[in-house]
């Protein structure tokens, strides 16, 4: 079941990806970059600012560190010379002062540790979000400068689509909506077998006959006539030969039947 739940989902995502359209494709890619160049620049501008407080900190603390240890020198120093002056209660304040302060200076000193461990962070965060930046933004500005070199070549991919369309609905036209010529010929081609099959088959029987008498004997007076009007004209008769012989003397009788 899994196995098909698959097989689904590979199909699915095919249809999708194949009703995609490429310029809708390029116009996403491009704002996907800007926004990702927009993203990016925030992040490594919270990134920057990040490591220039720390190095602001940092300085303080040093400061602040160095200021610590000079007032313990002084103190000690202080301590040192109510010693020698004989007054020890004031040298025992001014030790204590100097513990005090020493306090101070391990305190300031373990901050300024950690801050500077921090900035050695943030300086190597602040150098890859540069990076990641002028990446994005030469990839953006590729997308940018090959937008209209892709939506040429797909204009170019559409048209020949669209010839190819018309070509292939043109060929279906022909193949489909034409005559066939040689559907066209068998059918003259058993049109003319039946008709002289029919043609024969009517010579062949008495009716036959009979009218190809009567159409002989037709032709033949026709030429009579013919030959009457000629000899009107003081023409030359022409040649019988429409009828048998056996009818010849039939028509010579009916030629000398009074006029």
């Amino acid at each position: 079941m899994a196995g098909l739940w698959d097989y689904i989902k590979t199909l699915f995502g095919q249809k999708v990806e194949e009703m995609k359209d490429p310029e809708v494709e390029i116009e996403q890619a491009i704002r996907d970059a800007r926004e990702r160049d927009r993203r990016l620049r925030s992040q490594a501008a919270k990134v920057i600012a990040h490591r220039t407080r720390l190095g602001s900190e940092l300085e303080d603390a040093g400061e602040e560190l160095a200021t610590a240890k000079e007032l313990a020198k002084q103190a000690l120093m202080k301590a040192d010379e109510a010693r020698q002056a004989g007054r020890e209660e004031d040298a025992q304040k001014w030790e204590q002062s100097a513990q005090a302060i020493a306090m101070r200076i391990q305190a300031a000193q373990s901050n300024y540790d950690r801050l500077q461990t921090q900035l050695v962070t943030a300086e190597q965060q602040a150098v890859q979000a540069k990076q990641a930046v002028q990446e994005n933004a030469m990839q953006l500005q590729e997308i940018s400068s090959r937008r209209m070199e892709l939506l040429g070549q797909l204009e170019t991919a559409r048209m020949q689509e669209s010839v190819n369309d018309a070509m292939g609905a043109l060929s279906a036209s022909v193949d489909e909506e034409g005559p066939d010529l040689r559907k066209i010929e068998d059918k003259i081609q058993q049109r003319m077998a039946e008709a002289q099959a029919t043609a024969e088959l009517d010579a062949a029987t008495p009716e036959g006959s009979m009218r190809e008498l009567e159409r002989s004997v037709n032709r033949a007076q026709a030429d009579q006539v013919l030959d009457d009007l000629r000899a009107e004209l003081g023409m030359k008769s022409s040649v019988r030969g429409a009828l048998p012989a056996s009818e010849q003397p039939a028509l010579d009788k009916g030629d000398d039947s009074p006029q």
